[in-house]
């Protein structure tokens, strides 16, 4: 209708019942009244003459009326017309005044309008244009978030508002929301550093959103859906494309519907109800599909199962949304109406039962699957079978969870959960195989008990402190080492109340002792490092501590009460202070005493050579046999003399070697000469056959020849000494690898086998066959002297009878090591 036209219709009847009215009213029209009916035939043109000019009168009055109204209405019009086209530039200044981007799609199919300073909010832009192009101005993570919540925007009207990363280091503040029913879309610089996370606006918080859903869909395996708020799809998992048989290469671009239009009629009616729905549908192509739909946030979604029955009768959606859920998961799950009847189960329930799929599908009674399990030996060994099973067939009385542990003869364990399903319609079993789980915490028990008796047969006190400062393990030496009751230690007990403990049980400076401690425990400095140390207390004892750094952030603090070992550690010290002191004196003693025995040892050798050159009177023979006795044991003396004072030299670490290029021929006769010259007692008691070789071309031979000679000269007197009158010694100088080989033989009885291995230690010796011989030190020295000069000693027996003794000298590597 036009404004306007109903006061003019309104306006001409009243006008036009006017005349009518004073003529009804007239006294003419009373007379006339009184005429007959042809009298009043005659006069009516003239009545409709007379009215038609009143009517035209009326209504040119009334038209210049309106045109006089429609010009004020047309003023006015312009006048608005131009306020709100001042207030929409006000507005759009406003807008470009602001440092902030707005972009509205007003038209779906026009390119929207874009108002703001874009040079200011966004760096290096020339044009409006170029707004919407993210690539250029976001960050490709942001660029690409912005462009999936942009078209959920536009699509379903989804709104958002989040912070993006700028590629000039710049952040934004982006945020889509329905204004009037068109999509806006604002951008503006961030400076706040926290994010606005995006909450929908009147969506319930019990539904869920596109995105979600359809993340939860692509796990199932049958097939899914999900649309938008228009019905369109947006998304669908693998097992649509499948069920269509959709070739993966041709699964993108637009998504094939499986439904007709009379049947999404029907799902776009269920879908308008709260909750999830199902129904029946009859397939064409897949026959009786099982159809559940769900209410989104901004959608629908839904899923199809092929052969199941119908729950219109049920009207219990849940019922074939169980179906879908738990054959997803790996463990056995089977559903027991309330007659005890199978009516769901998962392929995880008939394989682990090892039962078959077409006997579970016709639904058999939870007695009958008991008792076939029972026949093939896979439930526990119970010796009353039916109290056994009637005690498990009363789940289906429970209003409560019951959890039952089954010992199956195979050695697993089953935690058989019994959940009284929805509605009282039955139980729904849950079959946990935890074999493995008991076995890990039985093996985890055993560790620990191992774990607890090894600390606390631990000499040290142990304690584990965790990163708050609490106690996590500890053994009971701690107790014993810090007098704490046992019954105060526990996995609660901090750090500060063992500071207190401490005070109480040693007042004197206990709890000094465990404040400098734990300043150092509970040290979180990523530098600290570990600790030792030891603690002095006031009541004598004397504790050792370790302070050990844990790889989790723990600490572990170790105590040992040293207070007895400390003592016999300082006894000890003090003893072998006092057998150093003794062995310091006992050195100097000898050497002392040996160099006091080598003056009146000459002064013997002397007078008895004198004897025997004849100056203080000839001798006879008699006579000359007792001073060469004299002679020969002074000169044994001497030796033996020599041979104390080596070894003293050598035990007090003073010993040196004087290298130099030697001759082996001398160093060789220089030996034998001194045997023989000790040994002579008369021209015709010489006791030994000397036999000596020297090979030709020997090997330079660096070495102190005065502890050669000593060597070889104690060898050849020791031959001699084992020998008998007249039997042959011999010394052969040979050369091997680059070294020298002194090998000495003799004819005596030989070394027995328990003596070889001491022969050449101090003191040994002496005793071979009976008979005495010597101090035994001259085979001891002899070692020592060619371990010196990096040689080696070996005593062999010989047979029939005697021994050979090889002393094995280095030649060039001992001369490398003198010339540097």
């Amino acid at each position: 209708m036009v404004p306007g036209t109903f006061p003019i219709s309104k306006g001409v009847a009243r006008f036009a019942s006017a005349p009518a009215a004073l003529m009804l009213t007239s006294p003419a029209f009373a007379q006339v009244n009184e005429l007959s009916s042809s009298q009043l035939l005659s006069t009516t043109p003239y009545a409709i003459a007379v009215g038609a000019v009143l009517f035209g009168t009326a209504a040119t009055f009334l038209s210049l009326m309106q045109q006089r109204k429609s010009q004020r209405v047309a003023a006015e019009a312009r006048e608005q017309l131009t306020d709100l086209s001042a207030e929409l530039d006000e507005k759009e200044n406003i807008l470009n005044g602001m440092s902030e981007i707005t972009v509205i799609w007003r038209d779906p199919s026009a390119a929207p309008s874009v108002v703001g300073p874009v040079r200011q909010v966004i760096e290096n832009f020339v044009t409006n244009d170029m707004v919407l192009d993210f690539d250029r101005w976001l960050t490709a993570q942001s660029a690409i978030e912005v462009k999936f919540k942009l078209a959920d925007l536009l699509a379903q009207g989804t709104e958002f508002e989040f912070g993006a990363n700028g590629s000039a280091e710049q952040r934004f503040r982006v945020c889509g929301k329905l204004v009037a029913g068109s999509p806006v879309l604002r951008i503006a610089r961030r400076i706040a550093e926290e994010e606005t996370p995006y909450v929908l606006p009147s969506a319930s918080k019990s539904q869920l959103d596109i995105e979600t859903c359809s993340q939860l869909f692509e796990k199932l395996n049958h097939p899914a859906w999900v649309r938008d708020v228009r019905g369109k799809l947006v998304k669908v998992n693998q097992a649509y494309f499948e069920l269509l048989g959709v070739p993966e290469e041709n699964r993108e671009g637009e998504v094939p519907e499986l439904f007709d239009d009379a049947a999404l009629l029907r799902l776009r009616e269920v879908a308008t109800s709260e909750g999830p729905h199902s129904v029946t549908e009859h397939h064409q192509q897949f026959g009786t599909l099982d159809v559940t739909k769900f209410k989104l946030a901004n959608g629908t979604a839904g899923y199809a199962v092929q052969g199941l029955a119908s729950n219109e009768e049920k009207n219990d959606p849940r019922a074939s949304f169980l179906t879908a859920a738990i054959n997803e998961l790996r463990t056995p799950v089977a559903v027991f109406d309330g007659s005890a009847q199978l009516t769901h189960y998962n392929k995880s329930f008939a394989d682990f039962w090892d039962l078959d799929t077409k006997w579970l599908d016709t639904h058999p009674n939870e007695k009958a699957i008991l008792d076939r399990l029972r026949t093939e030996g896979q439930l526990p060994l119970e010796p009353d079978y039916k109290k056994w099973r009637s005690t498990h067939l009363s789940s289906y009385g429970l209003k409560k969870k019951r959890e039952d542990m089954w010992h199956l003869p195979s050695g697993q364990v089953l935690n058989v959960i019994a959940s009284p399903a929805p509605n009282a319609r039955g139980v729904i079993y849950v079959y946990h195989n935890v074999t493995e789980k008991l076995a890990l915490e039985s093996r985890y028990n055993a560790l620990i008990h191992v774990q607890d008796e090894t600390l606390n047969a631990l000499r040290e006190a142990v304690a584990v402190f965790g990163t708050d400062g609490r106690l996590k393990l500890h053994n009971t030496q701690l107790s014993g080492v810090w007098k704490i009751p046992l019954n105060e230690l526990n996995k609660q007990t901090h750090i500060s109340d063992i500071v207190e403990l401490c005070g109480k049980s040693l007042p004197e400076d206990g709890r000094d002792i465990w404040v400098d401690l734990k300043s150092f425990i509970i040290d979180i400095s990523p530098e600290r490092s570990n600790k030792t140390g030891r603690i002095a207390r006031a009541d004598g004892r004397l504790i050792d501590y370790a302070i050990v750094r844990l790889p989790d952030g723990q600490t572990l603090v170790t105590f040992v009460d040293v207070t007895e070992n400390a003592a016999y550690e300082r006894v000890l010290k003090e003893r072998n202070e006092a057998l150093e002191t003794a062995d310091k004196l006992k050195d100097a003693f000898v050497q002392n005493v040996s160099y006091e025995f080598r003056s009146p040892l000459t002064n013997i050798i002397g007078f008895a050579d004198l004897l025997t050159s004849g100056e203080a009177g000839e001798l006879n023979e008699k006579q000359k046999s007792y001073a060469n006795y004299i002679r020969s044991s002074s000169a044994t003396l001497g030796l033996l003399i020599d041979n104390i004072l080596d070894l003293t030299t050598i035990d007090a670490g003073i010993a040196e070697l004087n290298a130099e290029v030697l001759d082996v021929h001398k160093l060789v006769e220089k030996a034998a000469a001194g045997v023989v010259a000790t040994l002579q007692v008369a021209q015709s008691d010489v006791p030994i056959n000397l036999s000596i070789n020297v090979a030709n071309n020997l090997p330079t031979f660096v070495a102190d020849g005065a502890r050669i000679v000593q060597v070889l000269y104690n060898l050849l007197s020791n031959a001699v000494r084992f020998s008998e009158p007249g039997a042959k010694v011999s010394l052969d100088v040979v050369e091997r690898a680059g070294r020298i080989l002194f090998i000495v033989e003799d004819e005596g009885e030989g070394i027995p086998e328990d003596m070889i291995s001491s022969i050449f230690d101090r003191f040994e010796g002496r005793a071979v066959a009976g008979r005495q011989r010597g101090a035994g030190l001259g085979l001891s020295i002899v070692k020592t002297f060619a371990h010196m000069h990096g040689g080696t000693v070996a005593i062999e027996r010989r047979e029939p009878k005697g021994t050979r003794v090889i002393v094995n000298m280095p030649a060039e590597q001992i001369a490398q090591g003198a010339a540097e």
